[in-house]
């Protein structure tokens, strides 16, 4: 009889798995525990800044984060996922997430003067109405922002000293508030207090130089700025103020030296929802701004962001100068990616199917050469074809003799566009033509030789339909990237030129540039309005892939 032969005993192995799969070494699960927990201590200390900043939408995002971490990573189970998760947080981090912030915030008037919640708007008007109580006096001030943090971005604090000689003012009263228990008094008996946005606290007389004036000129954790230094933050300084007591008081800077207590001329009146000035001016709420009641005179100067439903989508269909200057960057937007795409893919084809002739010899050195353009980077090559450009002293009209403005007329800077995108833009093509006809079988154009095609008719017939079966697909790729090309248009000629009156809307303009002007350059930055604009963007590029894809799918059939 035969024999059966008996199967080999495995090892043991963790529950939930069969007998053939083997333990994991003692060492792999102390690495994989390890990283476990230093990426549980990242996550719990991004969870604690962000708590710190109020953010928690940022908070819940990091407790997902740890959470899925640690329910995927900690088991032998769900294998595929240990693998996938990696790639779905970024994918929920860098594209679901920008897609949804930005439609969020394309249904608000999000921009300049409208970035605060109502509540910071009602306190920073009362802040910048503070004015200097009569019977307070004046303190030693000195500007700083934290150690190591940037001057013109770092976070503000007014170093305030109080003399020995000062009568119990509003400032003494605050640092009683703050629980002031000596050790912010010098030797002298100068009192030291730090003053930010959320109010003051008494600041600790250890490591603190003082000045012959009486102020601060250095302190632990903080750098004081210079009168150079605080001269470039001029307009935050003024308008900084620090909340000192329960009826609005504040600290608001005097002289380069000095600062005061006040208190604000503008009251609030929260059932109402209207603030009065001290003279009787009554300011109503209205589009995100206080308003006046009667009309007459300017929105006080703080406004707040706020949901305007389908407001900017509708100023960008129906308001009559809006549209005329979307429609119009509209077109142009459509032509460029036509245009550079299908000048890109004829030339790069071309010089594929010249140098895909076996006759010719030294190809891999052309083709070095031929692919320099796209190696280099668009930001260098953009300033110099600029530079080439230039009406006076370009090197194009010097050695064509021409004397055109090329950047300043709108259609020789479309031109200029085009022939710079060419040239960036042909290696690209170039490569992929020369691979997609290496992969064509030569027994195909064999065939059509002997079924008596000629050259052409081969090229027509034969290669293009195989040759567009593999590049179709990367042309409509291309297409997507023009449509949204904000380096180029940025580089060479800055959306320009402008028309004489209009400096929103240039004719050379992508929608993704128009929505960057919008957003950050205009004279009143519409952050919501850009929002709206980019993703009337995106359902554009969306809608023209999805048809430029379905159409390239039936070249499938060609094979």
């Amino acid at each position: 009889m035969p024999q059966t032969q008996e199967r080999p005993v495995m090892p043991d192995a963790d529950a939930g798995h069969g007998p053939d799969t083997p333990r994991a070494p003692w060492w792999v699960k102390v690495v994989r525990w390890a990283l476990i927990a230093l990426v549980v201590l990242v996550m719990g200390y991004a969870a604690q800044q962000a708590i710190q900043a109020g953010s928690w939408l940022i908070v819940v995002a990091v407790a997902f984060i740890a959470m899925s971490v640690v329910v995927v990573y900690s088991t032998r189970h769900a294998i595929p996922m240990k693998y996938l998760l990696p790639g779905l947080l970024l994918l929920l981090l860098f594209q679901v997430w920008p897609i949804v912030y930005t439609a969020a915030t394309a249904f608000t008037n999000y921009g300049d003067g409208h970035t605060l919640s109502k509540e910071e708007a009602v306190l920073a008007i009362q802040a910048q109405s503070v004015r200097q109580d009569p019977d307070a006096p004046r303190y030693g001030m000195s500007v700083a922002v934290p150690e190591g943090a940037p001057i013109e971005t770092g976070e503000l604090s007014l170093l305030l000293t109080v003399p020995p000689a000062a009568d119990g003012g509003e400032l003494e009263e605050g640092a009683e508030d703050t629980g002031d228990t000596g050790e912010n008094v010098t030797a002298d008996g100068t009192q030291l207090f730090v003053g930010t946005a959320e109010g003051l606290e008494p600041l600790s007389a250890e490591g603190v130089e003082l000045l012959g004036n009486g102020t601060i000129g250095a302190a632990p954790e903080f750098r004081v700025l210079n009168l150079m230094e605080a001269n470039q933050r001029a307009d935050d300084v003024q308008a900084f103020a620090v909340p000192v007591g329960e009826e609005g008081s504040a600290v608001k800077v005097a002289t380069t030296s000095q600062a005061y207590v006040g208190r604000p001329t503008i009251s609030y009146d929260e059932a109402a929802d209207v603030m009065t000035t001290a003279e009787g001016k009554r300011y109503v709420a209205q589009d995100g701004n206080f308003v006046p009641e009667d009309g007459e005179g300017a929105v006080l100067p703080a406004g707040w962001t706020e949901n305007v439903g389908f407001d900017n989508f509708r100023t960008i269909f129906t308001d009559p100068s809006f549209r005329n200057g979307f429609v119009k960057i509209f077109l142009w937007n459509l032509a460029f990616p036509l245009l550079s795409v299908g000048s890109t893919f004829v030339l790069g084809m071309l010089l594929a199917l010249l140098f895909n002739d076996p006759r010719l010899k030294g190809k891999g050195l052309y083709r070095s050469l031929l692919i320099l353009p796209y190696a280099l980077p668009i930001f260098v090559t953009g300033l110099v074809w600029a530079a080439m450009f230039n009406a006076q002293f370009g090197l194009i009209n010097e050695v064509t003799g021409l004397n055109i403005n090329w950047l300043g007329d709108p259609w020789a800077a479309r031109f200029a566009l085009l022939m710079t995108n060419l040239w960036l833009g042909f290696p690209y093509m170039f490569l992929i033509c020369t691979g997609a006809l290496q992969s064509i079988p030569t027994d195909v154009k064999e065939a059509a030789s002997v079924d008596g095609a000629g050259p052409l008719r081969t090229l027509w017939s034969v290669t293009m339909p195989l040759l567009l079966v593999a590049v179709g697909p990367l042309l409509v790729a291309s297409f997507a990237f023009n449509f949204n090309n904000f380096t180029l248009i940025y580089l060479v000629t800055g959306g320009g030129p402008f028309d004489s009156g209009n400096s929103l809307v240039g004719n050379t303009d992508l929608l993704i540039n128009f929505a960057y002007r919008l957003a950050l350059e205009s004279g009143t930055p519409n952050i919501g309005l850009a929002s709206a604009v980019s993703i009337v963007i995106f359902m554009l590029v969306g809608a023209i892939s999805y048809l430029g894809f379905r159409q390239s799918a039936a070249l499938e059939e060609v094979n």
